[in-house]
């Protein structure tokens, strides 16, 4: 019996849904924060005012969603600067700068994994200026979740659940057991009550909790209570055959009465494309009013007579209110008095005896188009092919008189779009990335005379977030950058609009997206190093995946692990440390960012060496004052670049440039005991913070060294308060809290009182007027945390056990001045239970850090002596309880009690981040530092981690990004370095003796899950192989190219019924008639060596009406001349319609061994074959195809193919997978047949097939040892492990495929890739014979699923069924429904559940250090134990 383990390692970025709502912040808090922008027009009066509408209101937060991802953003713009002419050219200050924003960048809030995809999501908002919004998440079959932000932990909270499943709710299906779609939510714009359609038949109201009117009040300490998000009170459910409204395609509320009305579109009696002739306006609306206390639902107005493909219905804003049904044709506008209508093509038919419709003058259809309203009259279309188009709906009063459509920009194909504020719109997209897009409209023409032409030149490459832009050069982008004015010209009314309403667009920021993945192939990196063994030698493969669809396509090269650039490398053996500093007066004024390091100072064994990094690294060890006659513990500038400081064991030298100015010895001065022996105490770490360093001594003690700004000299001091106390210090470390406003300052409890009263710290006279504020933070062998002022060294914050991981630190002083002494008491004994186990755990390293954004806040970072990193994000919780603490107290401050606590960060917390690191490992006691903070390496800022298992963790969007390095095995030291040579790069010291002088590579965007690079291929890649010999990447690629409709039918029909047509076409309306039909073509592209470019360096067109479906590197043997050779095959398929029977070709292509030969493949056979050509591959030198129902085996003359054997399948080969002489294939619709191949008999012989019928979307085998076993993806998203047992009864002596193990995997997973796992160190007895499946989804998400001993099974199954209730999961999803097999209502009989899902048991990770040896003790092993298992397995799979 083999086990297996599902892991996600790259979740989905394709996104589903996408909303905008008030979620962190009331739209009152958010008026507060962007008054700056607006106050900024100077006092031009009522000409600026025109100009710059203050449009740049309150930003919404964004709420997008991707599969099972949820994730909330917040919109930082920037204000523009002003120019003091009223700020009239925007353009001259910064090239962007547009309608007072000169930049806009999204910044993620939270981020959660559901154990459900979501189904649908809205924002319930009921429009208060001090109410919160709330989102309602939909889950299939029936569940919806209200999630509302809790400011305390800083995330979202489940506010409400309403499920309608189970055996109850059963009579709601009507006996249906498939749905063709999951529940759809929508809410009300009063914010009054929701509604979701569950089901397909039942209505579910859920009705919202009202405000109590008592709570808004002036009063301060009400203030916060008044903010609370919407919330639903109760919930019923209402059937809609009893309204007598069926087949339900679209639902929404309107603006404008008084109770909710509901408008419906539904579908009185249903047709289809072939009865289209004889019924055809088959649609209608209804709208009910909703009242929810009686529970009665009258209709107040209808509408019939909608033709059959409308398919979505809108909503108009006030003060026009009333629906808009989008058709695939037509477009109409309904409300209880008037209506309204716009034809959009030639297809759009009108009911007998209408008026004549007005028509637009371009051809468009609307089907599966997204929409937004941009302005209350103004909606705009993101349609089928990614063009944006604005609908205008003119109107006068309360009466709409037409509808109006123009074109604009093309864009991403989008699968949502949702105006966020006044001024920003988002498309999300699952084919493309996603776009955050300012836009403005409705400014005057008299104002802007020709602002367009000086401008759009500025706009198109200088973006602010260019810096991150220049990593997509996708052309998508470059279509939306330049800013297009649109016109309206309205003739009709010209007084009831403005006479030209113009619309412009810039794109301010994307989200990566590298999704639908349909296929990918494992190569090697252009940087691979031939050399490498072991793990180091994964990190020369990277997968090449097929993401995209049409021309937003693209090839993208997705790694794992980074492996830098290398410069330039040195041997140096026995190297502990390395540093890089700056040194001021040596040159001219340089901007801080783009100052050079100087020197290089680089710690050995037993002495230093210093290095001048000018044009070359020149030694300059014997001319320098630095200490070098043994090792340097940490290096650094003070004073503002002024001094460098060095610190060794026993003392610390200040420099400038290469002259000492001071030298300190320290010594053990501070116990009185031992001053007999007063021989010099060791330091053992330090850290700096101009103008401090913090030493930590051998013994545990702690010193400070002081800088003075005036005359750049240190002075120690010992601080008071650790000489008293007993306590040991296992580590401590400085934080230098710096800006125009320092963030922990916001998080005092006298905040009001403080501002400006600290005094600033001149840098040099440097032209910032930056304050810093010097914190110290130390964690003591107990575990406490603590957070000192510098230089007082008074408490600000103290946490109790740190180590243990809590999900929330709170600082514990509010605390124990309260009277809960009781709570305290059981919490002890508890506590001291577990100390046995966790006595040996403790921090070994802190740091905290503030990256550079203006909203950014700072990063906590504690590392175990286990290898466990934690990382914490504060934020800053004004709670109410503290603020009545604080009043209490008597203003002049006569209780002694309020003065100390007065000073704290009370309203500092810290919550936990989760963070997927690969591994981990145990740390040795005197470890050196090892977390290195850098601010710019190649654009990105962060911490590298080094050690046996480096990483880097990148901070983007205030997240983190985690990188692991594999190439070069333990890191031992590591730098950033900046000089002619090596722009903003890194230094770093392996454990072999090589100093490595490096560049990250420029191509790749590091804000993703994995380091990705997109290359456009304006057209869709849908397969593609890898020929490891000339490292060549043959890839299907298929275009769309208009034609007139009428060649279109020539190729594809008759010529007489041509004729016959072209006598009908007297209209010449229609031979302009167009069609666009994809043209396919094989590209064979190579990755260029030293650039790391993309060629083309062959293209093979197929002809026309002939779609590639596959191409495959096959190796055959040649009959003829007895080698085997490697041939690129080829099998493609004719599609021209259902009268004409399918044919298909199989050709194969021979790739030439010489450099400089003009054509690189040449083609070397081709044939036709009746059937499509799905699948080909390889079988002991024979080519096996799957040429529509059948399956042949050929043998390989050097020009011909002679069939050998055959094997008819069923339907059409999706999937065809080969082990040794067995076959694997998957059918459309019937499941997996598995074959053998015998050389005596020469036949193909059924062994066992799957009798159950099955969508298959990829196959393929899972080994693991001797066992063989097959795997399967289907059209439910499911996946089942099979084997076959012929000895087995239930086998039915071997005809049936018996199950394994079967999985709800929530994705479509397009293909597997078999590779052999790696041998742990753990289990380096086991067998080697190991393959894991790397597997892709059509939602961007990429994972494995590989095989697992038993005992490592049953170990963490019996932890992961108590993670189930162990964990509070986010929306109430429970995690074992959502991993059971759906069979979406066919009859199948339920498998074994044989596979572990890491999924959740990354949650024990996140858990506190109690719960998991709780946890642990209970399922009868060990915490360490289990998480060795982890590190392990992720160690055997990490295979890029």
């Amino acid at each position: 019996m083999s086990y297996a383990a599902y892991k996600m390692m790259h979740w989905p970025t394709g996104i589903d849904h996408c909303a905008a709502g008030f979620i962190t912040h009331c739209p009152s808090d958010a008026a507060a924060f962007s008054t700056a922008a607006a106050a900024a027009s100077g006092p031009d009066g009522d000409v600026d005012s025109a100009r710059r509408p203050k449009r740049v209101g309150p930003t919404p937060n964004l709420v997008v969603a991707a599969a099972n991802v949820l994730e909330v953003y917040a919109v930082r713009a920037e204000a523009a600067a002003d120019d003091g002419v009223g700020g009239a050219q925007p353009s001259s200050s910064s090239g962007a700068a547009f309608d007072g924003i000169s930049g806009a960048r999204l910044e993620l809030v939270c981020h959660y994994r559901l154990h459900g995809n979501i189904e649908s999501m809205a924002v319930l908002s009921d429009g208060a200026e001090n109410r919160r919004d709330s989102i309602a998440l939909a889950f299939r079959d029936a569940k919806i979740t209200c999630l509302e932000f809790d400011d305390a932990i800083h995330g979202l909270r489940t506010s409400s659940m309403h499920c309608f499943e189970g055996p109850e709710w059963q009579h709601l299906k009507r006996g249906r057991e498939s749905f063709a779609w999951g529940p759809d939510i929508k809410a009300d714009p009063q914010g009054r009550c929701g509604a979701a359609l569950v089901y397909g038949q039942q209505m579910t109201i859920l009705k919202a909790a009202q405000v109590g009117q008592s709570l808004v009040g002036e009063d301060e300490p009400t203030r916060a209570l008044s903010s609370t998000a919407v919330r639903i009170e109760s919930s019923y459910s209402i059937d809609l055959r009893a309204l007598d409204t069926s087949h339900v395609k679209d639902f929404t509320f309107v603006h404008g009465y008084i109770e909710p009305v509901l408008v419906i579109l539904h579908e009185r009696e249903p047709t289809w494309a072939g009865r289209i002739a004889s019924k055809h306006h088959t649609c209608m609306i209804s709208a009910f009013s909703i009242s929810m206390t009686l529970k009665q639902h009258p209709m107040i107005w209808s509408a019939t007579n909608l033709p059959h493909d409308a398919y979505q219905i809108l909503s108009v804003p006030p003060p026009i209110s009333g629906v808009l049904v989008v058709c695939a044709n037509s477009i109409h506008y309904h409300s209880q008095s008037t209506s309204c209508f716009l034809a959009l093509n030639n297809f759009s038919s009108q009911t007998d005896g209408s008026p004549e419709i007005p028509k637009i003058n371009f051809h468009v259809e609307l089907d599966a188009a997204k929409a937004t309203w941009l302005s209350n009259d103004i909606v705009m279309f993101s349609t089928k092919t990614g063009e944006m188009l604005l609908l205008t709906v003119v109107y006068d009063g309360r009466t709409v008189h037409r509808l109006d459509l123009m074109k604009s920009k093309a864009s991403v194909i989008s699968s949502g779009v949702t105006t966020i504020g006044s001024s920003f719109f988002f498309l999300g997209s699952r084919l493309g990335d996603s776009l955050l897009v300012q836009f403005s409209c409705g400014l005057p023409a008299s104002v802007l005379p020709d602002l367009t032409d000086d401008r759009s030149a500025d706009i198109e490459g200088d973006l602010p977030f260019s810096k991150r832009l220049k990593r997509v050069p996708s052309d998508v982008l470059q279509d939306v950058t330049s800013v297009e004015e649109l016109s309206f010209q309205n003739s009709m009314l010209p007084n009831s609009l403005e006479s030209a309403q113009k619309i412009s667009y810039i794109v301010r920021d994307s989200l990566i997206n590298v999704g639908p993945l349909k296929d990918f192939s494992y190569g090697l990196r252009a940087n691979a190093d031939p050399n490498a063994t072991g793990n180091a030698k994964q990190s020369n493969y990277e997968l090449v995946c097929c993401s995209g669809h049409g021309k937003i396509g693209a090839l993208s090269v997705l790694q794992q692990s980074i492996r830098p650039d290398l410069i330039t490398e040195v041997e140096l053996p026995s190297c502990r440390g390395i540093w890089t500093v700056y040194y001021k007066s040596s040159r001219g004024h340089t901007t801080e960012d783009n100052e050079y390091h100087a020197y290089l100072i680089i710690s050995l064994e037993s002495r230093t060496m210093v290095l001048e990094t000018g044009d070359d690294l020149g030694e300059v060890t014997e001319t320098v004052d630095y200490y070098v006659q043994g090792a340097t513990i940490a290096a650094g500038n003070m004073f503002g670049r002024r001094r460098v400081i060095q610190v060794y064991a026993t003392g610390a030298r200040v420099l400038d440039g290469s002259f000492m100015t001071q030298e300190l010895n320290f010594t053990a001065h501070s116990s009185e005991s031992s001053s007999s022996s007063s021989e010099p105490l060791g330091v053992a770490s330090a850290s700096i913070a101009d103008p401090y360093v913090l030493l930590k001594m051998v013994d545990g003690t702690i010193q400070l060294l002081v800088g003075d700004q005036s005359t750049c000299a240190l002075s120690i001091i010992a601080p008071s308060i650790f000489t008293s106390s007993s306590e040991r210090i296992s580590a401590c470390t400085l934080y230098r809290d710096r800006g125009p406003e320092p963030w922990l300052r916001k998080t005092r409890s006298d905040a009001w009182l403080s501002s400006g009263i600290t005094e600033t710290i001149d840098g040099s006279g440097s032209s910032s007027q930056d304050q810093s504020d010097i914190y110290c933070i130390i964690c003591y062998e107990s575990g406490k945390l603590e957070i000192f002022e510098v230089p007082t060294f008074r408490c600000v914050f103290s946490v109790e056990s740190f180590f243990s991981g809590e999900s929330l630190l709170v600082d514990a002083f509010p605390q124990c001045l309260a009277e809960d002494g009781a709570k305290g008491g059981p919490d002890a004994t508890k506590v001291s239970l577990k100390k046995e186990a966790a006595n040996n755990i403790r921090i070994v390293e802190l740091a905290m850090n503030r990256w550079s954004g203006q909203f950014s806040r700072p990063f906590l970072f504690g590392l175990l002596n286990d290898g466990t990193l934690l990382c914490y994000h504060a934020y800053c919780y004004d709670g109410l309880e503290s603020n009545m603490k604080a009043n209490s107290f008597s203003p002049d401050g006569s209780a002694d009690l309020g003065n100390t606590s007065d000073a704290r960060l009370r309203n500092l917390r810290f919550h936990r981040v989760s963070v997927d690191f690969p591994s981990r490992e145990d740390i040795s006691n005197l470890a050196r530092p090892r977390i290195t903070i850098f601010n710019n390496i190649g654009g990105y800022e962060g911490l590298f981690l080094s050690g046996t298992k480096p990483v880097w963790v990148m901070v983007c969007r205030q997240r983190l990004r985690v990188h692991p390095q594999l190439c070069d095995g333990p890191i031992e030291a590591f730098t950033v370095l900046h000089n002619v040579n090596c722009f903003h790069g890194l230094i770093y010291v392996t454990s072999l003796g090589f100093l490595k002088i490096c560049q990250l590579p420029s191509a790749y965007n590091y804000d993703n899950y994995w380091p990705v690079q997109k290359v456009p291929l304006h057209g869709t890649p849908h397969q593609v192989t890898y020929y490891a010999e000339q490292s060549l990447y043959p890839l299907i690629v298929s275009i769309p190219v208009v034609r007139p409709l009428n060649q279109v039918l020539s190729i594809m029909a008759d010529q007489e019924l041509v004729q016959h047509m072209d006598n009908d076409a007297t209209n010449a309306d229609d031979l302009q008639k167009t069609y666009t039909v994809e043209e396919f073509e094989v590209r064979v592209l190579e990755l260029e060596k030293p650039g790391g470019r993309w060629e083309t360096r062959s293209t093979i067109p197929m002809q026309p009406f002939e779609n590639a479906l596959t191409v495959r590197i096959v190796t055959l043997h040649n009959t003829t001349t007895k080698e085997n050779e490697t041939l690129m095959a080829i099998g493609t398929a004719y599609v021209q319609g259902e009268d004409v029977a399918a044919r298909g070709r199989v050709l194969l292509f021979s790739f030439t061994k010489s450099e400089n030969s003009q054509n690189l493949v040449t083609e070397v056979y081709s044939k036709e074959s009746k059937g499509a050509v799905s699948a080909v591959a390889s079988l002991q030198g024979h080519l096996v195809i799957a040429s529509g129902p059948k399956i042949t085996l050929n043998k390989w003359s050097g020009s011909e193919l002679t069939a050998v054997a055959f094997y008819d399948a069923p339907l059409h080969v999706v999937s065809l997978n080969i082990v040794k002489n067995f076959v694997l294939f998957g059918d459309i619709h019937k499941s997996v047949y598995f074959l053998s191949w015998k050389e005596q008999g020469s036949q193909l012989t059924l062994l066992a097939k799957d009798f159950g019928s099955l969508d298959c979307f990829a196959t393929e085998f899972l080994i693991d040892g001797s066992t063989l076993s097959l795997i399967v993806s289907d059209s439910d998203k499911n996946v089942q492990i099979l084997y076959y047992a012929p000895k087995m009864v239930e086998s039915w002596k071997g005809q049936k495929l018996l199950s394994r193990a079967e999985f709800h995997v929530g994705a479509h997973i397009s293909k597997f890739l078999r590779l052999q796992m790696l041998p742990t160190q753990g289990l380096a007895s086991e067998k080697t014979n190991r393959f894991a499946l790397l597997f892709v989804t059509l939602d961007g998400g990429i994972g494995c699923i590989a095989p697992v001993d038993e005992l490592t099974f049953r170990r963490l199954q019996s932890l992961q069924r108590k993670l189930v209730d162990a964990v509070s999961h986010v929306c109430g999803l429970n995690p074992k429904s959502f991993r059971q097999f759906k069979s979406n209502g066919k009859a199948h009989r339920p498998g074994p559940d044989n596979i572990i899902d890491f999924e959740l048991l990354s949650y024990y990770e996140m858990l506190s250090l109690e719960e998991q040896l709780d946890i642990a003790q209970q399922i009868g092993t060990t915490r360490s134990q289990i998480l060795s298992n982890f590190s392990d397995f992720s160690l055997g799979t990490s295979f890029l």
